[in-house]
């Protein structure tokens, strides 16, 4: 019997320009835009939407807009609080 895969190397499955390579849940310090908006389960439109109102917290290096896990952990937490009361 003949495996037509011996040799061959499989490739990774294309990853979307807007998907990260990695999970969102890890434990780096900040997410992109795209990836705290399915974390949030809103589009990436609203997401960049919410950004430039300031309901999302951004930092911007170079031209990256950037979220800062603690910050959105901490607007969460709030969000929380206040449905709570």
């Amino acid at each position: 019997m003949h495996d037509q895969n011996i040799g061959s190397v499989r490739k990774p499955p294309a990853v979307a320009d807007d998907q990260p390579a990695q999970p969102a849940t890890d434990d780096r310090l900040t997410w992109t835009v795209p990836e705290a908006a399915r974390l949030l389960g809103i589009s990436k439109d609203t997401a960049y939407e919410a950004a430039r109102r300031g309901e999302l917290p951004v930092k911007v290096i170079g031209r990256r807009m950037l979220v800062p896990r603690v910050a959105l952990l901490r607007l969460l937490d709030g969000a929380h609080e206040a449905e709570r009361t």
